[in-house]
Formats: C-alpha cells, structure tokens, sequence
C-alpha cells in the first residue's frame, strides 16, 4: 500500500471514530433530560425540591463510580416515570467540596419500563439497596460516559474526594 493510500486510511478511520464521538454525545434522550433538568446543576435546588443525598457509590470492582446521589423518597413512591422528575440527581464530589451535576436516575417498581425508547434495567431483590425489585434507567447527561450514556457506573466519575476527608 503506497504512503498515500495508508494515510488517506488513517483519516478516513479517524474521522468515522470523530462522527461515531461526536453521535454519542448527542443522544436524543439524554438532550431531553439535559433540557428538562438543567436546573438541578445547583444541588440547592435539588434540596428545595425533596431531594436528600444518601453516601457516595463507588463500582465494587473499580469501575467508576455513580457519584452521591440526591434522592426524592416522595418520587421513587409513585410508580409515575416522567422524565423532569428524575427520582434521584447524581453528583461528582469536589476536592473543593463543589458536587458537579453529572446524571440523573428514573425508578419505578412497575415494568417492564422504558423512558423514550430507552428500557430499564431490572433489580431484582435482595440487592445492595436493601430494596424490592425495581427498574432503573441512569442518564449521564451531563459527564460523557466510555461505557454508555446508559450505563449505572461512569469510569470518569470518582468518590475520591468524598473519601479523603470532604
């Protein structure tokens, strides 16, 4: 293959790696939740709006991290899924103490359950929540995610700065 034929190779597979990129950051669902819960980039008006944050969650096998998640008890009891009402927000702690806005998470006990046509994913209990079996949909609208804009843990979020003392 002649150098010209190589690097024309090279940049045609560089620039469908950019497209493929460039797709995956503009996720329908995920510009939807971003637009409907922007607001809760100030994690006072999560607070404001029932939200109460429960410990950072780290992956058990150094997967990433889902970050410290702002519940609303009153929105995981109604079965209701309703995409500016996100039962939890997830957040990235600081080492500045800050919590960055980086996803938000839909629960419902009914199922088989989709938001878009995005489906939950299945919990089955007993599970680490100590929980009955739900469905779960996390959208990390906010943090670009390698495994998924779906997926539970993001391996660029951190529990770091939780553990070292904020």
């Amino acid at each position: 293959m002649s150098a010209y034929k190589a690097i024309a190779s090279m940049l045609t597979i560089s620039l469908l790696g950019a497209t493929a990129a460039a797709a995956a950051e503009t996720n329908p669902l995920a510009d939807q939740v971003r637009a409907a819960n922007q607001r809760f980039a100030d994690v006072a008006i999560a607070k404001s709006e029932g939200y109460a944050a429960i410990p950072c969650v780290s992956g058990p096998d150094g997967s990433g991290a889902m970050g410290v998640h702002y519940v609303n008890q009153k929105l995981i009891d109604d079965p209701v899924v309703d995409v500016a009402k996100p039962e939890a927000v997830l957040y990235e702690p600081g080492a500045d103490g800050k919590l960055e806005l980086v996803a938000v998470e839909y629960i419902t006990p009914k199922g088989p359950a989709a938001l878009g046509n995005q489906l939950f994913s299945f919990v089955n209990a007993p599970n680490r929540y100590g929980l009955p079996p739900f469905y779960e949909l996390h959208v990390w609208a906010w943090r670009a995610n390698a495994t998924g804009t779906f997926s539970d843990m993001n391996p660029d979020v951190s529990c770091a700065a939780m553990m070292d003392g904020m």
